[in-house]
């Protein structure tokens, strides 16, 4: 596949699935009123989060020659950059994100549809995932996973 093609499809799951999780849903189904976005100190998260959203597809594009989209996966496991210390980067940006659109607009619809998303996650990455890599990446995924958590280091028992 070519390089403007692989980047092509990057930009369209990048928008596809993370961004509509956190912008669209939340802004265009939950609806928070744009003038009550109230706690300033919410952009931090946001902020932090979408820099590492973008970090993790440089990623996937670069070190994986794939996109985060199901239709067109790396072809090889990525280790680096964020994937460095967490298995599992690119769910945690998004959560920044819906946590800190929820603490912005001090919204309790925002902040259950983002624990409803962080639970589908973390399903989503053990009934799924992780088997799959099992499988597929068998020679990488063991030693990967031993040393690499899947969240971050303080919760390395999940």
């Amino acid at each position: 596949m070519s390089m403007s093609k692989l980047l092509a499809r990057a930009l369209l799951a990048f928008l596809l699935l993370p961004g509509a999780v956190a912008f669209l849903i939340p802004f265009f189904v939950i609806r928070p009123r744009a003038s009550a976005f109230v706690h300033t100190v919410a952009w931090l998260p946001v902020g932090l989060g979408l820099i590492l959203l973008l970090w993790c597809v440089r990623e996937f594009y670069v070190a994986g020659s794939g996109t985060l989209a199901p239709w067109s996966p790396p072809r090889s496991l990525v280790t680096t950059g964020p994937y460095r210390l967490s298995r599992n980067p690119m769910y945690i940006a998004v959560l920044l994100i819906l946590f800190g659109w929820a603490a912005g607009f001090a919204s309790l619809a925002l902040l259950v549809y983002a624990i409803a998303i962080a639970i589908a996650f973390h399903l989503r990455i053990v009934m799924y995932e992780e088997p799959v890599l099992a499988t597929t990446q068998a020679a990488t995924w063991p030693l990967y996973k031993a040393r690499v958590p899947r969240w971050f280091r303080l919760l390395r028992l999940m």
